[in-house]
């Protein structure tokens, strides 16, 4: 049995906490996997052009390409992506997209597979997890786990975040939230 995970994140490995998580699922699974980054790779959307609805392969060139075997390989899925708008980010929502070419004429591909869909955010990961796992079921493959993590927003080290009015540190401490560390705090606490 072999998985492949997928991370959506556009950010570095060592700052990503989707790649973080995916990689630790994948490494707890006690199977051979190949994991897969998306940061970097240039995949459109679905262009609707109906060029593989004849053999179920995508006629788009792009990055895209290169990754087809290795999820066609593949018998199950560790997909995760990041929090964006209580969504999947662009990447991996444009990478899903493609698996359009997977469903034509009874395209059994990856019918019966497994998958577990992780969602990383500031907020956790909630509403990432349930659109991985929509995607997932438009191609028949099953949603075994869903993995939520809360990561560290953007807002807590963008420079703002103790006195922007609409970010997370708002949202989520209250008024008054205060880092420990200004570069990338992860336990903000309130003036008193």
């Amino acid at each position: 049995m072999k998985i492949l995970g997928i991370s959506g994140s556009p950010r570095k490995e060592s700052q990503s906490g989707t790649y973080k998580l995916v990689e630790t699922v994948l490494k707890n699974t006690g199977v051979d996997y190949e994991f897969i980054s998306l940061r970097g790779k240039s995949i459109s959307g679905c262009i609707a052009c109906l060029g593989c609805v004849k053999d179920n392969i995508c006629k788009v060139d792009d990055d895209l390409a290169s990754l087809r075997d290795a999820i066609v390989t593949a018998d199950a899925y560790v997909f995760g992506a990041p929090n964006y708008y209580s969504t999947l980010n662009a990447g991996m929502h444009a990478f899903l997209e493609r698996w359009f070419q997977f469903r034509h004429q009874t395209g059994n591909t990856l019918w019966g597979k497994l998958a577990v869909a992780v969602g990383v955010g500031g907020t956790g990961g909630g509403a990432v997890v349930d659109e991985l796992e929509k995607f997932l079921l438009y191609n028949f493959v099953e949603t075994v786990a869903k993995v939520s993590g809360q990561g560290a927003a953007s807002c807590y080290s963008c420079g703002f975040g103790e006195t922007c009015q609409v970010g997370i540190p708002l949202m989520v401490h209250g008024a008054g939230v205060r880092s420990r560390r200004r570069s990338f705090p992860m336990s903000p606490v309130r003036r008193m």
